[in-house]
């Protein structure tokens, strides 16, 4: 398989995920009261955002797919390890156990920071250092969202408050 199939294939689908979430399950499963004032509270707004965001990043791929050339060099070469891909299977569920026993602990917002940093970790990103500037940034970012300008508790833990 190529780099522009794969493309191809990972866009399409994330289109047709995000009808999927538009036209067929928000409406079908998530219910809204007729009387929410602030339309970012609404709990139909980030359903729609996500499939929004996700028609947004189908088209990105298959543009991106598009562009590029038929005919290229196989994305999966065969790996020399078949093991490591259970090793990450386990590492991952190992990863889900410890976010479940450290939210209460260390709140929602260091437990994310460390879930992500470990995430990253596991999988051997290219990016080392941009990973580690989002796993901190980005939970901060949007704990102060949603505490601040929205108005929902986030889950502190034991060992840190937040403001």
């Amino acid at each position: 398989m190529t780099q522009r199939q794969v493309q191809m294939r990972l866009g399409l689908g994330a289109l047709f995920a995000s009808l999927f979430l538009a036209f067929f399950a928000i409406p079908t499963w998530v219910s809204s009261p007729s009387n929410v004032g602030n339309v970012i509270l609404s709990p139909l707004f980030w359903p729609y955002a996500l499939a929004g965001f996700t028609g947004l990043t189908g088209c990105g791929l298959v543009f991106s797919g598009l562009r590029q050339s038929r005919h290229g060099p196989p994305v999966n070469a065969p790996s020399e390890q078949p093991g490591a891909a259970w090793l990450r299977l386990v590492g991952m569920a190992l990863i889900m156990g410890l976010t479940m026993v450290l939210l209460p602990r260390l709140g929602m917002v260091l437990t994310s920071m460390l879930v992500f940093v470990s995430t990253a970790l596991l999988v051997r990103t290219r990016h080392p250092i941009t990973a580690l500037v989002c796993a901190v940034v980005v939970p901060l970012v949007l704990y102060a969202f949603f505490a601040h300008v929205a108005g929902v508790a986030i889950p502190q833990g034991n060992l840190l408050r937040l403001p």
